[in-house]
């Protein structure tokens, strides 16, 4: 081995880092001193290892990881993304772009959770069979590509957030969480991304589709295809953060609270009732709360962000902590608040309707 060109444990062809210096993807100007220290830190942990994974969902928390591992492992480091049934393919463009944004290997691998009557069953530890088969997958991956270690985008804000079956999973498989283990918190991580430059920096949570079906109604298929359509309507609409509940044929919609005002117009009221129940909804609500985290889980709440699918942790997927941090805590709530929702269709008769 060269000592002034290969490091320890490197594969051939790898573009990282030999000196330990920062790579000038990061704008450390554009961070305080302990933060640009932690993110120091992950790279150099990442940086003695002969390659890595990252389950990648392309949210905040999986990309800031996927950068970081960049920086440090080059050719080494592979960003993978797991489809499947409740990916929204507008999640799945998402991180297909900001691979490319940062410059990183990236796969896209393929399960089904709808295979596993345990995740159909919906119970309270879905999110941990969800992603018990995720990152078993991202470790089928790395084994193809001769690579030992998988890392997730699971931050220092995740543990204390309540209900995390997830987490659990992590444990269990011995991911590997380069952001909690540095103690790097939600809001620190959104800097980071910053001062990558990267497009997702704020980009606001997106769980997965099965966490917009109340427990113990069983995920389908053809429930998770019409809460897709249906939100891939409010975003065609300009909304920016939103849910469509799927509450055995209700739909239930939340939107941001400064988005709300919007969404009462009785033109949207109109449009989007007509367009729901032509998707595959027998009645359209609208949850005047608007969106926040945990409302189909009240026992269950806790701080949110974006997981990121951030994204899956670990999605995001991939995986990215903070979207399955959004996924446990949107589980479940009882039909009885539903029907307390404002049903757009009654309520905003029209006149020819």
């Amino acid at each position: 081995m060269d000592p002034a060109t290969d490091t320890p444990g490197s594969r051939e062809g790898s573009s990282r880092s030999t000196t330990g210096a920062t790579t000038d993807g990061l704008d450390r100007d554009a961070l305080s001193t302990p933060i640009a220290r932690k993110a120091d830190l992950v790279r150099e942990s990442l940086a003695a290892l002969d390659g890595a994974v990252i389950a990648f969902s392309g949210g905040v928390d999986s990309s800031v990881v996927a950068a970081l591992a960049h920086d440090a492992l080059g050719d080494d480091a592979v960003a993978c993304t797991a489809k499947s049934e409740t990916l929204p393919a507008a999640e799945l463009d998402d991180a297909v772009r900001v691979a490319e944004e940062i410059g990183i290997r990236h796969e896209v691998v393929e399960f089904s959770e709808l295979a596993d009557p345990a995740f159909v069953a919906n119970d309270g530890d879905r999110c941990y069979h969800c992603r018990t088969m995720r990152l078993g997958r991202m470790y089928e991956t790395a084994a193809e590509m001769g690579i030992e270690t998988v890392c997730d985008g699971t931050n220092a804000s995740d543990p204390g957030e309540g209900h995390r079956p997830g987490l659990r999973a992590v444990e269990e498989l011995s991911v590997r969480s380069p952001l909690l283990t540095h103690d790097i918190d939600k809001s620190e991580v959104r800097k980071i991304a910053d001062a990558y430059g990267l497009s997702v920096a704020d980009k606001p949570s997106m769980a997965c589709l099965s966490s917009r079906i109340p427990t113990g109604l069983e995920v389908t298929e053809e429930r998770l295809t019409r809460v897709e359509r249906a939100e891939r309507v409010l975003r065609d609409r300009g909304f920016s953060q939103f849910r469509v509940r799927d509450h055995d044929g209700l739909a239930r919609i939340e939107v941001a609270p400064e988005e709300l005002a919007d969404a009462l117009d009785p033109e949207f009221a109109d449009a989007v009732a007509d367009r729901l129940r032509e998707i595959g909804f027998d009645h359209v609500t609208l949850d005047l709360e608007g969106y926040r985290t945990g409302s189909v889980s009240p026992d269950e709440d806790g701080a949110d962000d974006g997981a990121d699918a951030d994204d899956e942790g670990g999605a995001d997927d991939g995986t990215d902590g903070s979207a399955d941090r959004d996924d446990e805590r949107d589980e479940t709530e009882s039909d009885e608040t539903a029907e307390q929702a404002l049903d757009i269709g009654r309520e905003y008769p029209r006149a020819g309707r």
